[in-house]
């Protein structure tokens, strides 16, 4: 009896071992646990801008044609090779006031309930062809289209040749104030881009997704639902140019395509992260896309990942 309490004892150990490295955490071994910053805020002054969009809608808001629109946030992923944890930027000072912010049925600026993107060639990155790091950002996209719990019947609206770029305008980058897609990869960006976000950052931040809002015409955010969050206009994404890219190991595009695309369709960072004492590797509990540092290729979707999309697109566009 003592012998097979024994067995069971141990084959249950290694299976809690074995579940416990896959999920990225490490047994016996000294865990240093990295904790995520406080959200921070940035005062850019009145980030406010009336743009004006064609459309044969009869959607109350559309049928001027012209919207306010204002930056709310961006989220980033860092590197993972210190102990810089992506964090949240407000812009808007409302911060713990608001529940987030997320699209509302009815009020795109391209006239559907399907989500659009759209991917900017004029700003490549300078390790990798276009043609390589457009089909990783593709990838992503069609990754997140294809979750089984939501319609978002995702299209891509071809690329032309305009100027982008609400953030890049803003901060004096070059671009424009126009809308072009729900979700926009506005490109490759210099180091200076992202020593705005956090000091320094440009030596840690990969990616960087901003949601901009709609504003009343006093430049206060609007929640037409009522579900408590504020209506996005549209996101963009950034990325470091001051990194070396990859097309399948680090750093992956089609991995950080996938992250920023997931806070493009309303996802928060999720997971703990630990640096081993041992060989200083990161790890995540549990290992998620959404995890707020890099920690290798992820080009599928996750449980917790899953989860997060699904409470945010599984009644669209009903809820």
């Amino acid at each position: 009896m003592k012998i097979t309490r024994f067995i069971v004892l141990a084959s249950l150990t290694m299976l809690l071992l074995i579940a416990c490295q896959n999920e990225g955490i490490i047994v016996n071994d000294s865990l240093v646990e990295l904790k995520a910053k406080v959200p921070t805020f940035k005062d850019l002054g009145n980030t406010v801008r009336s743009i004006s969009v064609k459309t044969d809608s009869d959607n109350f808001m559309k049928s001027a044609e012209t919207y306010n629109v204002a930056l709310y946030k961006a989220e980033y992923i860092t590197a993972g090779d210190n102990d810089e944890m992506g964090n949240t930027v407000f812009f808007s000072n409302v911060g713990n006031k608001q529940l987030g912010a997320d699209f509302a049925p009815g009020l795109s600026l391209d006239g559907t309930d399907n989500v659009s993107f759209y991917v900017d060639d004029n700003r490549p990155s300078g390790d990798l062809p276009v043609v390589v790091t457009n089909h990783a950002i593709d990838r992503a996209m069609s990754t997140w289209d294809e979750v089984t719990c939501s319609e978002l019947s995702m299209f891509e609206v071809p690329y032309d040749g305009r100027d982008t770029g609400f953030i890049s305008a803003l901060l004096g980058f070059g671009g424009s104030f126009n809308y072009t897609a729900d979700v926009t990869h506005a490109g490759w960006m210099p180091p200076l881009f992202f020593d705005f976000l956090a000091p320094g950052g440009s030596n840690f931040i990969l990616g960087v997704t901003f949601t901009i809002i709609f504003t009343d015409a006093s430049g206060n955010p609007v929640d037409t639902d009522n579900n408590g969050k504020t209506d996005v206009a549209f996101r963009e994404i950034y990325y470091n140019d001051n990194f070396s890219w990859n097309d399948g190991s680090t750093y992956d595009v089609e991995t950080i395509a996938l992250h920023e695309a997931g806070h493009g369709l309303s996802q928060g960072h999720f997971g703990k992260a630990f640096r081993s004492g041992g060989n200083g590797k990161l790890h995540f509990s549990p290992r998620a896309v959404m995890n707020a540092a890099y920690s290798g290729v992820q080009t599928s979707i996750r449980q917790s990942d899953n989860g997060g999309h699904c409470s945010n697109w599984a009644s669209w566009p009903s809820n």
